[in-house]
């Protein structure tokens, strides 16, 4: 059986205000997200289905606490908690946590792409 680890799983976002490290099992990816600044991605997320991430993740809060903001409520989860994230959510991260998330790969693909397109254009323009 396969295995990774944070220290083994390969960068593929590293930005002031957070690093992500992920690595594809199959049908799933593990994403280890480590937030340096309090982070609110909701403007990267437009483009989406309701402008919100439509990708169901499953995952652990190592330090720290991160937030989903759904249409119609809120729910935070603090270190030692195990949460899922069920579509249709922007996340809200403070500084100094660390989460673990696994999602399914092609719904991730799909949010990544959106975002990635969302970022590439804010970073165009604060230049």
């Amino acid at each position: 059986m396969p295995g990774i680890n944070h220290a083994n799983a390969p960068v593929v976002l590293d930005i002031p205000p957070v690093q992500f490290r992920e690595f594809e099992f199959g049908e799933y990816v593990v994403s280890f997200g480590e937030f340096r600044e309090d982070a609110d991605p909701e403007p990267f997320f437009k483009g989406l289905p309701d402008d919100r991430c439509q990708c169901p993740h499953f995952g652990y809060v190592l330090e720290g606490e991160i937030s989903f903001r759904f249409a119609d409520r809120v729910e935070t989860f603090h270190a030692g908690d195990a949460f899922y994230a069920a579509p249709g959510h922007t996340p809200v991260v403070t500084a100094g946590s660390k989460v673990v998330e696994f999602s399914p790969t092609e719904a991730s693909r799909q949010t990544a792409e959106v975002m990635t397109a969302n970022l590439t254009a804010a970073m165009g323009a604060a230049q």
